[in-house]
């Protein structure tokens, strides 16, 4: 009855998947290329994960 208010994962996940982003591009203005690198890793595998948690939604 109230599906509609509860949080989608997905959408928490999306949120946090900006943020890395967000510290990544930070730390690119900084200089600082390998906390960049590792940033912009971490934030490749939450999108992959979120790729995959929409799929199963859609299933």
């Amino acid at each position: 009855m109230f599906g509609f208010l509860r949080s989608s994962p997905v959408k928490k996940k999306k949120k946090l998947y900006d943020r890395k982003l967000e510290e990544a591009m930070l730390a690119q203005r900084k200089g600082d290329i390998r906390s960049y690198a590792m940033l912009t890793a971490q934030a490749e595998e939450m999108w992959r994960e979120i790729e995959s948690l929409e799929k199963q939604q859609a299933d």
